[in-house]
């Protein structure tokens, strides 16, 4: 069983039922629906057409929403692109309404003119192309270009270092919350938050248009800006995990930054209950071709013995000749990395102090599991958190989330090592320990003689209550 969840992009050539399906098979925990592209219908017919796939298959996938956050980009081209040579001068234009040609191109992004001063360098195209600002007149920003290349329309524009203003919401993705809301997605990515404040208006906004649901989703902060870094943690505590976009943030802080960045925000998401993505190229070339490269394989592997919840395919999977065959690689390559992942599960606990019942019911779960060989642990959660506390720690027995909610199950499919179960609504403690264990034995996940742990609470269905563990031996 596959601990690694895998996040897959939905785009043209993933959006046939026949294709979805067969993706979700092979191993999708999670399809992110990418609302930079597309209509709001456009959404409420994927995720339509997401929960069918996921029916079909017999598995239950979550659907994320994945707000575009702030254009940061240049405008359109004369012909649709330029080539850009270095030591030319090329110039920004916010004020520029008609097509740019070879010196100078608008901006989607009106304010560059006052976020930028000489001397400041400009990343565009994700950083193939490097510019230095020599100058700033009005709604102009005069460069040099250093590192030349293709330039098409709307390509992103970067600050080397951080520093621009635009705000993480715009008016598009407030409209945007609204239309996720309208199909209950489960995961809300917001992009390009710089503080703990942006992802708290984020949450009022999509708890205030999930009312008329009763729905309120998780949020995932995306760390694409190097001014989220130096306040990860307050970001951390106002979301619900954090996606390493390793593109954009890349360009911010350099290329060489960031795989200790991507070791560090795992952790830290680890250590604070909250899950991670990790993102971005994991199999770029399995865009055009079958098989990924050596040192994407290494990349998948390396994120996955990082501790990450899940791996994210973007256009491998949205537009790539392979979408299916993507999934199959990266659903191997994860196993691989997980059974050679060396760990003791004593020194995970080493100076742990745990101030509530339940969390220290789930931790006890994971000590006894593992010294008893248990076959699997069962986690009876109303909310999903046992099930989230207990994913913080590696271990190698299976553990199995059983909810009565299904907004709770399909949370559940983020988290690693952890396999959401949908089972009756049981208020007789007994009744509902017999149910979970026929669950796991018609599943084939448990025989006679095996052990397992269990946890649960009483009074039964109270979210929070957990606060007793069981080990079992099945009939």
């Amino acid at each position: 069983m596959r601990a690694t969840k895998i996040v897959a992009t939905l785009g043209p050539a993933s959006s046939s039922p026949e294709i979805l399906e067969a993706m979700i098979r092979a191993g999708v925990d999670v399809v992110r629906l990418n609302f930079s592209h597309g209509k709001a219908q456009d959404h409420i017919d994927r995720a339509a057409l997401v929960r069918a796939a996921a029916a079909r298959a017999g598995k239950e996938v979550a659907i994320m929403a994945d707000l575009q956050g702030p254009k940061i980009r240049v405008g359109k081209f004369e012909g649709g692109r330029t080539e850009l040579t270095n030591g030319q001068r090329f110039v920004l234009d916010a004020s520029r309404t008609e097509p740019g040609n070879n010196e100078v191109v608008g901006l989607d992004y009106k304010d560059l003119p006052r976020d930028v001063k000489p001397g400041d360098t400009l990343l565009l195209n994700d950083g193939l192309i490097r510019l230095t600002v020599d100058l700033v007149i009005g709604d102009q920003v005069q460069t040099t270009v250093v590192v030349g290349g293709e330039l098409s329309n709307n390509k992103g524009i970067n600050k080397a270092g951080g520093g621009l203003t635009a705000p993480a919401l715009t008016a598009k993705d407030m409209e945007d919350i609204k239309t996720a809301m309208s199909f209950q997605c489960d995961y809300l990515a917001v992009s390009f938050p710089k503080s703990a404040t942006d992802m708290e208006m984020a949450r009022q906004l999509a708890n205030v248009a999930g009312e008329p649901w009763r729905h309120k989703p998780a949020l995932i902060a995306k760390i694409e800006r190097s001014e989220a870094i130096p306040v990860l943690d307050q970001i951390l505590r106002a979301s619900d995990g954090i996606m390493v976009a390793r593109g954009d943030l890349a360009v911010e802080v350099g290329n060489a930054a960031v795989p200790a960045l991507q070791k560090r925000m795992i952790r830290m998401a680890r250590e604070m209950d909250k899950v991670a993505i990790t993102a971005t190229q994991m199999m770029e070339s399995m865009i055009v071709n079958a098989v990924p490269t050596r040192a994407e394989v290494s990349d998948v592997a390396n994120a996955v013995l990082d501790g990450t919840d899940a791996v994210m395919l973007s256009a491998e999977t949205a537009a790539g000749r392979y979408p299916v065959e993507t999934i199959v690689q990266m659903a191997a390559i994860a196993l691989e990395a997980e059974a050679a992942d060396d760990f003791s599960i004593e020194t995970d606990f080493t100076n742990k102090r745990f101030g509530r019942i339940d969390q220290s019911i789930a931790m006890g779960a994971l000590f006894t599991a593992h010294h008893l060989g248990c076959k699997a642990i069962i986690a009876l959660t109303e909310s999903g958190s046992t099930a989230l506390w207990m994913s913080r720690h590696n271990i190698k027995v299976p553990i199995f989330g059983l909810t009565s909610q299904g907004t709770s199950q399909r949370r559940m499919t983020l988290y690693r090592n952890v396999r959401p179960l949908l089972m009756p609504k049981l208020n007789d403690r007994d009744e509902a320990l017999a149910t979970a264990e026929r669950l796991l034995v018609e599943r084939g996940v448990l025989r006679g003689g095996d052990t397992y742990a269990i946890t649960c609470g009483e009074p039964m269905g109270y979210p929070g209550g957990t606060n007793m563990l069981k080990v079992c031996r099945v009939g």
